[in-house]
């Protein structure tokens, strides 16, 4: 699988990999779980934290 870079996206990405183990009919749910994680990826992505906004010059310094 092509690396993304997005640790989220990866998340969401990995439950692809078990589908050649199930029979077609039980393809749908992973692909709806598939796609909540990167719709719920996308979302945060969206939404910076306080530590992390557009205009902040020093990124997450003073974060954990």
């Amino acid at each position: 699988m092509t690396e993304t870079g997005e640790a989220r996206v990866a998340a969401a990405l990995a439950g692809l990999g078990g589908l050649g183990e199930l029979p077609v009919r039980e393809h749908v749910p992973v692909f709806e779980d598939v796609l909540g994680g990167l719709e719920a990826a996308l979302a945060s992505m969206d939404d910076p934290s306080p530590a992390q906004s557009p205009g902040d010059a020093g990124g997450a310094e003073g974060t954990r």
